[in-house]
């Protein structure tokens, strides 16, 4: 049996944008702490994993929000920027990595980079070069949260605890002041976020994968995105027209 952490409290969500994968294991949400939901924009590309777009705010703190569509528990390994949420490592959404447990149907609100059974360290949009991930030197995957789910081999005994998460004070780590066009997620202050040790077993590959790029306002605009009006220049070598315009005072 592989151990993992799971996040033990399931709150309530509030109606916005989910991005639903193609196989419907889970749904998706990101929401920052203004209460926002953030706006997602599908990649139109043939691929088996959903791709999207998100607008990212510079300095708010954000959550990953995951409801399970599925009858039965499911692991889900979250990476932000690159990075295994719970162990800070590099991942490559492997099943043999640390993971979150979802009940049948439930869903879980994931806040920030788990430091202790009992901690975590909040997300929030800054530049690249603050991101958590810049400070490993490692840019592979940068402004891009992904989510792998692996549904539980189903087996006759439920799984007991094998930790249980205890109080710790709040400490906070200032954000730096660096800048750069480029978005991450950065290791923002101390919240207390209980969680406890389980056994679970996950299936060998993957139910379910989705990709959320998250980008400032100005890199949607100039990608075509979003419409921006005039942020995004006209390029003088991709016209909208098909035929040449009379010159000006012709008819």
């Amino acid at each position: 049996m592989k151990s993992c952490v799971l996040f033990v409290m399931l709150m309530g969500i509030a109606a916005g944008a989910w991005a639903e994968s193609t196989a419907k294991a889970v749904e998706v949400q990101i929401r920052s702490d203004r209460g926002r939901m953030l706006s997602l924009y599908p990649v139109a590309a043939l691929s088996p994993n959903r791709k999207l777009y998100a607008e990212a705010v510079k300095g708010d703190q954000y959550s990953i929000i995951i409801r399970n569509l599925l009858n039965r528990r499911v692991g889900v390994v979250v990476a932000v920027d690159g990075r295994n949420i719970i162990s800070g490592k590099t991942s490559w959404l492997r099943n043999d990595e640390r993971m979150y447990i979802l009940e049948p149907y439930g869903q879980g609100e994931f806040k920030g980079w788990r430091t202790s059974l009992d901690s975590i360290n909040r997300f929030y949009f800054t530049d690249a070069p603050d991101s958590y991930a810049a400070a490993f030197h490692d840019e592979s995957a940068m402004g891009v949260i992904a989510v792998a789910v692996y549904p539980e081999v189903q087996r006759r005994e439920e799984s007991k605890d094998l930790s249980q998460a205890q109080p710790r004070s709040d400490q906070r780590a200032a954000p730096s002041a660096k800048a750069e066009e480029g978005a991450g997620t950065g290791f923002g202050r101390q919240e207390y976020s209980p969680a406890r040790v389980v056994a679970f077993e996950p299936e060998g590959m993957a139910a379910d994968k989705i990709y959320i790029k998250y980008e400032w306002r100005t890199t949607l605009c100039w990608r075509g995105i979003i419409p921006c009006g005039g942020l995004r220049p006209r390029n003088r070598m991709w016209g909208d027209d098909d035929f040449a315009p009379p010159p000006p005072g012709r008819s």
